[in-house]
């Protein structure tokens, strides 16, 4: 076997391994979806294994933080016994806000592993790239793109189902909302869409 074909065959097997693992975070999101919350969801990986996992449930929880980021970094602190979480990689189908993203820099953790970007409250690298910002004493490796369909669709779907639901109940005399909103930064109640692709045209 020559170096080329061990090389093809290790970047093969990575990104198996990689969507493997994306495909746990996505159903911690089809957790969130169930309870009504935007879905998205991730899992924190050591040593090829998984040690946390959490789903958005803001608006169950009433509670700003319960992002599904934030629920899992507690989660794999307490398996860790200790708040650094260096040797892990999160796994997330939507690109990190600012308050996740600064948790992720904060835990040390080494590497984030990104369904789909957020281009309007993206912070690793859409809006701003705070899991990389060469003044922090930490930085975070970055992968992103992987199950971009998958992750991309099931909020397209939520909220595209969310539209036709709202649509059904509106006051006929009631102003509608926005077309375009942040996945994380609005209730389902007021959301439309969730995201936009890279090139910034809407999703849905």
């Amino acid at each position: 076997m020559t170096a080329s074909t061990e090389a093809s065959e290790k970047i093969i097997i990575d990104q198996k391994e990689k969507e493997r693992f994306m495909r746990e975070a996505i159903r911690q999101a089809r957790k969130a979806e169930a309870l009504d919350e935007v879905p998205i969801g991730c899992v924190i990986v050591c040593d090829g294994k998984i040690i946390a996992r959490g789903y958005n449930r803001r608006n169950t929880d009433k509670n700003t933080l319960s992002h599904a980021e934030l629920n899992a970094i507690r989660k794999a602190a307490k398996k860790l016994g200790d708040w650094r979480l260096e040797g892990c990689t999160m796994y997330v189908t939507l690109e990190p806000c600012q308050m996740c993203a600064g948790a992720l820099v904060q835990s040390r953790i080494d590497e984030v592993v990104i369904g789909c970007m957020n281009p309007k409250a993206g912070c690793a690298g859409s809006i701003i790239n705070l899991l990389q910002m060469a003044a922090f004493n930490h930085q975070v490796k970055i992968t992103e793109g992987i199950l971009h369909d998958e992750c991309s669709s099931m909020l397209t779907e939520f909220f595209r189902r969310l539209r036709r639901s709202q649509k059904h109940t509106a006051d006929p005399g009631q102003t509608s909302v926005p077309e375009q909103a942040d996945a994380r930064n609005q209730s389902p109640a007021q959301d439309q869409s969730p995201a936009q692709d890279q090139s910034g045209a809407p999703l849905s």
